[in-house]
């Protein structure tokens, strides 16, 4: 079985923290400090990519985070080898589209076409790379095997589809909260697959 390497464990530990500091700080700061310039932003309501909108006073916080977090997932789909080359490559790929949902941001007023191509393909990816990476052997870790695989899979395919339905919905109420906690738990998964692997190779050695 192929290694977790020393990157990706530090792209596992970072990913999580990054992904609530990126939203938590820029909004904090969107809605406290800048009141008067962009008044009545709602993160319940709102969504992350607005936070690095055009017309947004905190831009360059939002895609400085936005570009971080393509980062470590490039890290961890080299370097997170434990896992099946197609989950790498879907997180490598992730990856990339982060750095598009940067260069085309979405405006206030309207949509960007191609924010939301990117957007879409980082989200469907991020749902599929559990499935992708999965692994058959008995001595794989507990987490990249099919049962666990099919079942982060499943969740996130389940809460991607809640969040689209809401996100094209001008009426939602709570689209804010679902797309972060899309953004968070497939995060999350990663580093917990990629610090489990990690941990299990360390006991065998």
């Amino acid at each position: 079985m192929l290694k977790v390497a020393k990157p990706a464990v530090v792209a596992a530990i970072i990913g999580p923290i990054q992904n609530i500091s990126g939203w938590l700080i820029a909004g904090i700061i969107a809605s406290t400090v800048h009141t008067e310039t962009w008044p009545g932003y709602d993160g319940v309501r709102q969504t992350i990519s607005e936070l690095a909108s055009p017309e947004s006073p905190v831009t360059p916080i939002m895609s400085a985070f936005f570009v971080l977090g393509g980062v470590l997932s490039l890290i961890a789909g080299i370097y997170a080898r434990a896992l099946a080359m197609p989950g790498r490559v879907a997180i490598f790929i992730g990856g990339l589209c982060m750095f598009g949902i940067t260069i085309y941001p979405t405006p206030l007023i309207g949509y960007s076409v191609e924010h939301r191509v990117y957007a879409i393909t980082s989200f469907v990816l991020f749902s599929a790379w559990p499935l992708l990476s999965m692994r058959f052997r008995k001595t794989a870790p507990i987490l990249l095997r099919p049962l666990a695989s099919i079942a982060a899979t499943v969740v996130f395919t389940i809460v991607s589809f809640w969040f689209l339905f809401t996100w094209t919905d001008p009426t939602a109420p709570a689209t804010g909260v679902l797309e972060r906690l899309l953004s968070f738990i497939q995060t999350a998964w990663l580093s917990v697959v990629v610090l489990s692997a990690w941990r299990g190779q360390r006991k065998q050695a």
